[in-house]
């Protein structure tokens, strides 16, 4: 079962509310996702920090073999 763009933007937006969110689909198959997460609470933290925080938000969806969720690249950063 694919997971839709909007259930995974939903997803990281109750974790981080204020946060700039884009979410691209990079197959064109609803499987291969690629999402950046701007958000201030980043700021001083590290990149591992950053996307730990995220995938924590992610995690139901992205846990076992069939887990909706199973390839997302991840780029994180505080706002400039």
């Amino acid at each position: 079962m694919a997971i839709a763009a909007l259930e995974i933007e939903t997803l990281i937006r109750a974790v981080f509310p204020d946060a700039q969110i884009t979410i691209t689909d990079l197959a064109g198959d609803g499987n291969h996702w690629a999402a950046e997460v701007v958000d201030e609470s980043f700021r001083g933290k590290n990149r591992v920090q950053q996307q730990r925080a995220v995938y924590a938000a992610l995690k139901d969806q992205m846990e076992g073999s069939s887990a909706p969720l199973h390839a997302l690249a991840l780029t994180t950063k505080a706002p400039e």
